[in-house]
């Protein structure tokens, strides 16, 4: 399933309370009717959802029409509909805007917050919230952060100027500063670069290092050290998933509250606020490609501690 235009043309649909309209291609097949293609399709939807969705005229073709469960499948077309998320969590957390412009948006992301739509989560994101806080249904994020971290996260404001703010990303030409909690382990020399190669996990969404040429580069410097407890300035070159997370466990000093590493934690249902990941993404800077002026956001967030003064 996609998400966005590209090769389907505009979406017919609009934002709608900072959710952007879904689609799903109708491939070759033989179903007999648009609705047996859609239980196969979605086989996590129940039957009568399906069915209450397409007579509230919910999915409609490109030309934005509405369809009928019970005509024939015709394949080869795009179909577009609101995803929907039962029973989503709430997070209790606000979302600050550190910085507004006709250009840029950004905010202190709180830890437990997505940064866009994605398996259990959509409107309680922070690219959802806002869209429709901020009124801005264009507003596209130019960077991810886990869920679990928190943080500066930044969003283009203007559809014009992504391609060349994303390409400050994709040419490396963005500092990023990250501090973390971990327990403090004797015998390394700070700082340290910890560079490795880092690859999904065969049938899982966690990473490991494995051999081969490094594709991963993170700058770790410490702080200090209190009651055990080290403070880290981590600074990643490169930009893998979970990669902060997996060098310091590798380093033998796994940030706190991690549920991912070194050792995968059982899935919870609900997620436990009181013991947010201590991972934070401190400050970005970069010089802005349409103004060219030095920008630095600063999260005004603490790791065990609340807010900076």
């Amino acid at each position: 399933m996609e998400r966005h235009a590209g090769a389907a043309g505009a979406a017919p649909l609009p934002v709608r309370d900072g959710v952007a309209p879904s689609r799903v291609y109708l491939p070759d097949g033989s179903w007999p009717t648009l609705f047996d293609f859609l239980q196969e399709r979605f086989p996590h939807v129940p039957p009568d959802i399906l069915l209450a969705r397409l007579a509230r005229e919910d999915i409609v073709d490109q030309a934005g029409l509405p369809q009928r469960g019970d005509a024939p499948y015709e394949s080869g077309r795009w179909l577009w509909y609101y995803r929907e998320v039962p029973r989503e969590a709430q997070v209790p957390f606000d979302l600050p805007v550190l910085f507004r412009d006709e250009y840029l948006v950004a905010v202190d992301k709180p830890h437990f917050l997505a940064s866009t739509p994605g398996g259990r989560y959509l409107r309680e994101t922070a690219l959802v919230r806002l869209r429709h806080s901020l009124d801005m249904p264009w507003l596209t994020p130019l960077h991810r952060l886990d869920r679990e971290t928190a943080g500066v996260l930044l969003f283009c404001a203007h559809p014009a100027y992504r391609g060349a703010y994303q390409s400050l990303f994709q040419s490396r030409k963005v500092h990023k500063e990250y501090e973390a909690l971990a327990p403090w382990r004797p015998g390394i020399e700070f700082p340290t670069v910890r560079r490795s190669r880092l690859e999904q996990r065969p049938g899982h969404f966690t990473m490991h290092e494995v051999d081969g040429p490094a594709n991963s580069e993170t700058r770790i410097e410490l702080i200090r050290v209190t009651d055990g407890i080290g403070r880290f300035r981590l600074m990643p070159h490169t930009g893998r998933k979970h990669q902060l997370r997996v060098h310091m466990s590798a380093l033998g000093m796994p940030i706190c509250h991690d549920a991912f590493y070194p050792v995968l934690q059982p899935y919870a249902e609900e997620d436990d606020f009181s013991k947010p990941l201590q991972l934070l993404a401190r400050a970005i800077e970069f010089i802005d490609p349409v103004s060219g002026v030095r920008r630095r956001f600063e999260s005004r967030k603490a790791l065990e501690g609340g807010q900076t003064p």
